[in-house]
C-alpha cells in the first residue's frame, strides 16, 4: 500500500494492517484523472469523498458571470468533498478539478460513518479523524475570509504571506499555486496583482521566483510573526 495512503490524516494512528481491513468494509474505487479534469462537478450530488493518492486537485467556485474563486489545492494525502459526501442529498456548490496528472482514492461517506458488526476501535479513530479534518477546512476558510477582508491588493497578499510565514516558520516558503490560482483565491485581478507583487519586490519588500517567495523588508517581519 502506497505511503501517501498509510500517512493520510485520515487514516492517522490507524496502522497498515488495519486500513487493509477498512478497505475491505468500505465501498471503494480508484480513478486516474489528466490535468484540468473535471473530478466533481458544481450540481452534482455524492456519496463518496477523495483521498489524492498522487499529484493534486483544485477546489474552485465559479459565479453566473464566470468569476472563479480558489478555494485551495488538495494535495497528495489530502481529502475533499467529505462534507458533501455526508449530505449526500446536497449538490455540490464547488467544482474540483485535477491540478496535474493525479490518482484520487474514492471512499463512500456513509460506510466511513457506519461502524461495522465488530465495532472495531480503528473505525471509531477514523470517524474522529473525519471530524478532525472537517474543523480544520472550516478554519481554512475562516482565514481565506481574512485574506479577501483587506480593500488594497498588497493588504491581501501581505496577509496571505503572514499564513504562510506562520506556517512555515520561515520568510521564505513555497505556495501551491500558480498566479492565476492565488488571483482568484485573493479574489483579484491577476494582472493587477502581478503588478504589486512586481512593486513589492522593485521597493525591496519581497523576492520571488515563480512560486517561491522570500519577504526581504525586515520591517515588516514582526507584523508577519
Amino acid at each position: 500500500m502506497e505511503q501517501t495512503i498509510l500517512q493520510a490524516k485520515i487514516f492517522k494512528d490507524i496502522n497498515e494492517r488495519e486500513i487493509e481491513a477498512l478497505l475491505k468494509c468500505i465501498d471503494n474505487y480508484r480513478k486516474t484523472f489528466e490535468k484540468g479534469q473535471i473530478i466533481f462537478g458544481e450540481g452534482e450530488p455524492t456519496e463518496y469523498m477523495g483521498l489524492v493518492v498522487t499529484g493534486s486537485v483544485v477546489i474552485e467556485r465559479s459565479d453566473l458571470w464566470g468569476n472563479n474563486t480558489v478555494l485551495g489545492i488538495v494535495g497528495a494525502g489530502g481529502v475533499f468533498a467529505e462534507t458533501y459526501a455526508i449530505l449526500p442529498d446536497e449538490p455540490l456548490m464547488i467544482n474540483v478539478y485535477a491540478n496535474e496528472p493525479c490518482e484520487v482514492l474514492f471512499l463512500k461517506a456513509r460506510d466511513l460513518l457506519t461502524t461495522c458488526e465488530k465495532a472495531c476501535n480503528f473505525h471509531n479513530q477514523l470517524i474522529i479523524n473525519l471530524i478532525q479534518l472537517a474543523s480544520m477546512k472550516n478554519l481554512n476558510l475562516s482565514r481565506k475570509v481574512l485574506h479577501t477582508g483587506p480593500k488594497t491588493i498588497r493588504a491581501r497578499l501581505l496577509s496571505f504571506f503572514s499564513q504562510w510565514v506562520k506556517k512555515e516558520k520561515s520568510l521564505s516558503f513555497t505556495i501551491p499555486y500558480n498566479r492565476q490560482q492565488m488571483a482568484d483565491y485573493l479574489s483579484v485581478d491577476r494582472s493587477a496583482m502581478s503588478n504589486e507583487l512586481s512593486k513589492m519586490q522593485g521597493e525591496g519588500i519581497i523576492s520571488f521566483k515563480k512560486n517561491k517567495f522570500k519577504i526581504i523588508d525586515k520591517n515588516i517581519v514582526d507584523d508577519l510573526l
